[in-house]
């Protein structure tokens, strides 16, 4: 473990938080917000918007926190990753972690009791179930999302269309199964990023039986599972945008302008060939670090969907 004293305070929490993956919980909340604007027709509330993100911001911080506790204290982490790892490096003690987790979280409750305040109750709905998904993604009870197989779903959740819809809500004050649904490509990039980090961790989570998806499926499918997520996002957008003009009339189509998405195609080509050559890579840390390099995808990917709604405001108009 490294001296605490030579590691500057914010550096240690910037690299406990894992500000790399802060992309999968805020892109939401950036394609809800301009979602409600651009089809819902409905206001622009910034301030609204600022403490939305930054609620998502701190929660997430707060659960990446509490998250690094339970699997130190479980032996799950012995080495630390490239970009992370708090607790395991000595930068933070598990009394500092905690309160600096548990505060976070608190912080985070506010500003969303705040939200629903001002935008109706039903955002409290939606806080509580990913407020409760997020602390129990790893705890010492029975309730261990992460450990029984269910953390892609809770990612899923919290990191995907729970907060694209909230986002929506929050300037709304509307519920709409819009949002839900095209929050789903990206959706499934954010389990990516869980299921690259679970794969690489297979044979140290299976010594102290720890059961991910990752550690279920094993190393050849795990490979195929990585595939389907990664390069899924690209077909249901074309399938957003086609089925309703082909068989469904009455469903609201996904623009055109989503198409602006395949250019992120290249750099999940890029991703997938780092996972085919992971017992041989390139670089020492393609395979190490592909939960990183998935969260760029991930990023590039969520901020061509939000330029796609705006390229269709522009085009309307325009009209």
């Amino acid at each position: 473990m490294e001296e605490q004293v030579k590691i500057p305070f914010l550096k240690k929490w910037l690299i406990s938080a894992r500000p790399f993956s802060f992309p999968a919980s805020t892109m939401p909340v950036i394609f809800g917000t301009v979602l409600a604007y651009v089809y819902g027709g409905h206001e622009f509330k910034p301030l609204l918007f600022i403490l939305a993100f930054i609620g998502m911001v701190v929660l997430h911080s707060g659960a990446n926190i509490l998250s690094d506790i339970f699997d130190y204290e479980k032996g799950l982490d012995k080495v630390p990753g490239p970009t992370s790892g708090g607790v395991i490096r000595g930068y933070i003690t598990i009394r500092e972690a905690w309160t600096g987790s548990v505060s976070m979280l608190i912080i985070g409750t506010g500003i969303g009791l705040y939200l629903t305040w001002v935008s109706g109750p039903w955002l409290l709905a939606i806080g509580i179930l990913g407020l409760l998904v997020g602390t129990f993604y790893t705890s010492h009870s029975a309730i261990n999302l992460k450990y029984h197989g269910l953390g892609d779903l809770a990612v899923f959740l919290d990191f995907g269309i729970l907060g694209s819809l909230g986002a929506f809500y929050v300037q709304s004050s509307q519920l709409s199964w819009i949002p839900v649904i095209w929050a789903i490509p990206m959706s499934l990039l954010v389990i990516a990023i869980l299921h690259a980090n679970n794969w690489r961790d297979i044979q140290s989570d299976s010594e102290i039986k720890i059961f991910t998806i990752a550690s279920l499926l094993g190393d050849k499918r795990s490979l195929s599972y990585y595939g389907i997520l990664i390069y899924g996002p690209f077909v249901l957008v074309l399938l957003l945008i086609l089925i309703p003009f082909l068989l469904v009339p009455e469903m609201t189509a996904m623009p055109f302008t989503f198409l602006i998405t395949m250019l992120a195609l290249p750099l999940a080509i890029k991703l997938w060939n780092k996972a085919l050559n992971r017992k041989n890579p390139t670089q020492p840390l393609d395979f190490i670090a592909l939960d990183g390099a998935t969260a760029q995808l991930n990023l590039l990917f969520g901020s061509l969907c939000t330029l796609a709604l705006i390229l269709q405001a522009v085009i309307e108009w325009v009209k």
